[in-house]
């Protein structure tokens, strides 16, 4: 009975190091309506925690629109939104420093049809990574680490958005406008 409890919390310790894209290399479940017109992402007032390697904002702002049109470029729903994420602070500790790397970006979402913002307050969103065996070994240079945490940070906004969609109708369903399908403006 112990080995099968130990054996369920390593499974879902490795269940929780799982690659922030691998879920992009299967079918594309619609979100709704959904199709990114352009992702905005600023650093204005980005803070390095802890002791940290330096990056810059422009890496992150970089980073991150990357990750972010990678993931919700595949959307083809019928309605333009547009993605504001202003990139808050970061830690990523240097070699042989213990520590977590983590990434807070607030995130807010424009529906270009309405004019309007979807969630009138910004959504903070944060991702934190062990620094275990496994990240580490995938992760070793300073650009791997910045790529891991902005594909982590545009997962955990894919699952905001779906979490949104469920409870509070955001995107419709999927297919509910496509006689209005519009192409989107993208930058």
């Amino acid at each position: 009975m112990r080995h099968a409890l130990v054996l369920c919390a390593a499974m879902l310790a490795l269940a929780g190091c799982a690659a922030p894209t691998a879920d992009l290399e299967g079918p594309v479940d619609p979100l709704g309506d959904f199709q990114l017109g352009f992702s905005e992402v600023v650093a204005p007032n980005l803070e390095a925690m802890l002791v940290t390697e330096t990056v810059d904002a422009e890496t992150w702002t970089a980073a991150v629109d990357r990750a972010l049109e990678t993931r919700f470029g595949r959307f083809g729903g019928s309605r333009c939104y547009h993605l504001g994420v202003s990139v808050e602070a970061y830690s990523m500790p240097p070699p042989l420093v213990p520590g977590r790397l983590a990434l807070a970006a607030r995130v807010t979402v424009w529906d270009d049809a309405a004019q309007r913002k979807l969630n009138e307050e910004t959504k903070l969103i944060t991702v934190i990574r062990a620094l275990d065996g496994s990240i580490s070994r995938a992760a070793r240079t300073r650009a791997d680490k910045v790529r891991l945490l902005a594909e982590g940070l545009a997962r955990q906004t894919e699952e905001w958005l779906r979490e949104m969609q469920e409870t509070e109708g955001w995107f419709g369903a999927a297919g509910e406008g496509e006689s209005a399908a519009v192409e989107c403006v993208r930058r």
